[in-house]
């Protein structure tokens, strides 16, 4: 890690970083955010969860869909873990809704929400950074978060070497976290959103605007040209890549999936038999990318009238029901295909 001043534990990193921050989200901040209105425990909560590693606008008509139908913790904690799935579908990330749903009953059973970052810790899916969003949002506690928008800025800001996955380097911005919160806990809320919306808006991956940016004086990565290098990446691997056949079976407007056991890959999910010797017509294959590995999918289309025409367990559902179950993205998207077709 590349030393400069502005890493001597105990010395103010950037002077008045939190109020220099404020008054830039006050006026260039995100405050419509559905989430926001009204910050609730609850409402903060299912937000944070689904824009772990997700795009805000991503997030925002599934967050309107889930409120609609789980308006609160109680109602979420009462429902079938399948009915959640199905609102997350095409969301990515199916741990997240099941954890979610864990959680839930888990805070019912306790008898209502966490106080501190600690308690909301100890549920299911949630990890330090998320639970100091909630708690700082909700609550108005002084905690520090570290998501990946904060991570770049702060990389970024005090020319922070290494990849933030590795200890020493994790814990460096932990420490300048902590060091730049404002010192008032009715700022909390705000200064929250605020370093979100600055990695998110203007801190960016690729092509950063650091001429609006605040702090564009103050940058180590400005000051030495490296903005593009900083925050080092993750160590590249190749990612390995396991292949597989699916057999699309149609019986008129009646498609066959199998629901998947709730661990591991896709958990809970429908999904179309996987098969040794598909039969059909071959659809173009496509790949489909995991955080860990890639899967090459071979579809075939076979039009059978057969009760059971796999060896897994499955049922027939209608064309429109099926698209209204818990689905992986690559199954949603050939049975539009499907339904296109028919």
């Amino acid at each position: 890690m590349k030393k400069n001043d502005s890493e001597k534990v105990g010395d103010p990193p950037v002077k008045d970083f939190a109020q220099r921050l404020l008054a830039w989200h006050s006026v260039h901040g995100r405050h419509d955010l559905p989430w926001q209105h009204p910050r609730t425990p609850y409402r903060v909560w299912v937000a944070e969860v689904m824009l772990q590693q997700t795009q805000v606008q991503t997030v925002i008509p599934y967050f309107a869909r889930f409120m609609a139908r789980f308006a609160d913790v109680e109602a979420l904690a009462a429902a079938d873990v399948s009915e959640v799935l199905a609102l997350w579908s095409g969301l990515g990330y199916y741990a997240r809704g099941r954890n979610l749903h864990r959680a839930a009953q888990q805070i019912v059973a306790e008898g209502g929400f966490p106080m501190d970052r600690l308690g909301w810790e100890a549920l299911s899916g949630i990890g330090r950074s998320t639970a100091a969003a909630i708690v700082a949002q909700a609550y108005g506690q002084r905690e520090a978060i570290l998501d990946g928008n904060v991570k770049r800025v702060l990389c970024r800001l005090f020319g922070v070497e290494g990849w933030a996955g590795e200890r020493a380097v994790s814990e460096r911005l932990w420490m300048l976290a902590e060091q730049l919160l404002p010192a008032e806990c009715e700022l909390m809320p705000d200064y929250t959103q605020a370093q979100m919306d600055l990695g998110a808006t203007v801190c960016t991956r690729s092509r950063p605007r650091c001429e609006v940016c605040p702090f564009e004086k103050d940058c180590v990565a400005v000051q030495q040209n490296r903005v593009s290098e900083l925050p080092t990446p993750r160590p590249r691997k190749a990612l390995p890549v396991r292949e597989v056949m699916w057999q699309i079976c149609v019986n008129d407007d009646r498609v066959w999936l199998v629901e998947r056991d709730q661990g591991g890959l896709w958990g809970g999910l429908h999904v179309f038999a996987q098969v040794e010797t598909p039969r059909g017509v071959p659809l173009p294959p496509f790949r489909h990318t995991f955080t860990h590995f890639h899967l090459d999918i071979a579809p075939y289309l076979w039009h059978t009238h057969l009760p059971n025409p796999t060896p897994d367990t499955g049922a027939w559902w209608p064309l429109q029901e099926a698209l209204a179950l818990p689905l992986p993205a690559p199954v949603k998207k050939l049975l539009m295909e499907v339904q296109d077709e028919s």
